[in-house]
């Protein structure tokens, strides 16, 4: 376990960068991750992106699979890697305060 400051605010994270804790995510954290996503603006659809595996994850305790994800937002596989360039399972799911995500994301 690793401490991470930013901002002001101190985060409990994995050896991955990963929140230990889902409910430490706000603001500062977003902040953070954006720079290290290399996102200079959180568009509508980062957000929507974002809002869904939340939603998915209070619901059944782990982040969706790919297919599942897309299928969700609509979004082709294609564009969650443009909003996001290191992908569904390390940049959306990390920005959203999720867990790392165990399986195929």
């Amino acid at each position: 376990m690793a401490t991470l400051e930013f901002n002001g605010k101190t985060f409990e994270i994995d050896e991955d960068g990963f929140l230990l804790d889902y409910n430490m995510y706000n603001e500062e954290w977003v902040e953070y991750v954006k720079g290290q996503e290399g996102i200079d603006e959180m568009t509508e659809e980062h957000w929507q992106l974002v809002k869904v595996l939340q939603d998915y994850y209070e619901k059944n305790g782990i982040a969706p699979m790919v297919r599942v994800l897309s299928k969700l937002t609509k979004f082709k596989l294609k564009h969650i890697y443009e909003l996001f360039p290191s992908g569904p399972g390390k940049g959306a799911c990390k920005m959203a305060g999720l867990p790392k995500p165990t399986g195929c994301v």
